[in-house]
């Protein structure tokens, strides 16, 4: 494979702790061997399994990103048995911008993986996570909420692996995590450019989540997402203490394929019926979109085509054809 052009002062195996920057090549008008720096720590204490931690993999998730500095800040080196490698803005400039995707090359890292050594800035990142970092790590952890866009009831969030014992690995993030609800996903249509799929490729232990949403900040999801971290990490032996008390119970719903979700088929103005979790059945009307350019006309009906729980939904009522109104996803008893 080729070597990356992200390069690092960071040695990544000093005991200890560490912090600085990736540096990402960038040339342009005003600075022709420029680079655009994203945060790095690393804490690294003895013998223990290494650990990678994201977030701002998407720039307008904010839990995530403040989760991760908090646990910079705070967590004492002596408390760690092994090695945590922690991104907390890893789309730098998509963090810096507030924004979904990189305003520098439109990239949106969650989709460019494994990435391009000589490709744009979040190709590089990207690059640089799957060949560098994950090579080293036994468990990769991303931390996401739904984005300006969208809102999500808070949630641990997985791919599930097809592999029976690599399955039941995961399934212990989502119980050892304790989020108020889990959400399983089985057959992702284009998991392979995402992180997931370097990190099953890889053969590294990954769990993501949706905390929340809308662009705004999730006291709630962070407040279970901070405890559920502690309680995560000391369940893979890389901290070496956790909640005493047992994990809360977690609501498990598998997901709905994508293709089921709840669309826009019209321009304008979406006046939803239903929140975050309700149960629908299916033919439910969902809500309606208002013609605000041709404001006699009769709005045009949305409905639900499979019946289940609203999972995620559309925060911005200002809607476009093919927009994302609703998820959904059917409750999970026995895991």
């Amino acid at each position: 494979m080729t070597k990356s052009k992200v390069w690092t002062d960071i040695d990544l195996d000093r005991e200890g702790r560490s912090t600085g920057y990736l540096r990402v090549p960038h040339s342009v008008n005003d600075s022709g061997y420029g680079w655009i720096p994203v945060p790095i720590a690393v804490l690294k204490n003895g013998d223990g399994p290494s650990v990678l931690l994201m977030a701002g993999n998407h720039g307008d998730e904010y839990e995530g990103q403040v989760l991760l500095m908090k646990l910079v800040q705070n967590l004492s080196l002596q408390n760690i048995r092994g090695r945590l490698i922690i991104l907390p803005g890893v789309n730098a400039p998509a963090v810096a911008a507030g924004t979904r995707i990189s305003p520098i090359d439109n990239g949106n890292l969650n989709r460019l993986f494994p990435g391009e050594p000589d490709g744009t800035p979040t190709q590089m990142i990207a690059h640089y996570i799957d060949s560098v970092l994950l090579p080293q790590v036994r468990y990769c952890f991303d931390f996401h909420s739904g984005g300006y866009s969208s809102e999500y009831l808070p949630a641990a969030h997985l791919v599930a692996p097809d592999n029976p014992d690599l399955r039941k690995e995961a399934i212990g993030f989502l119980k050892a995590f304790g989020m108020p609800n889990s959400i399983l996903i089985q057959g992702l249509i284009g998991g392979g450019t995402r992180l997931l799929g370097s990190c099953q490729r890889l053969g590294v232990g990954h769990m993501s989540t949706e905390l929340g949403g809308a662009g705004a900040f999730s006291i709630q999801a962070y407040r279970a997402a901070e405890q559920g971290l502690q309680r995560l990490l000391h369940h893979v032996g890389v901290l070496a203490y956790g909640q005493e008390d047992s994990p809360p119970a977690t609501r498990f719903f598998l997901r709905q394929s994508t293709q089921d979700f709840v669309y826009a088929e019209a321009t304008g103005v979406f006046e939803a019926y239903v929140g975050l979790g309700e149960t629908m059945e299916a033919g439910t009307q969902a809500g309606v979109v208002h013609f605000t350019e041709t404001p006699w006309r009769d709005p045009h009906p949305v409905f639900f085509r499979h019946g289940g729980v609203v999972l995620c939904k559309r925060s911005p009522a200002r809607v476009k054809i093919g927009d994302c109104l609703f998820v959904t996803g059917t409750a999970v008893e026995a895991i």
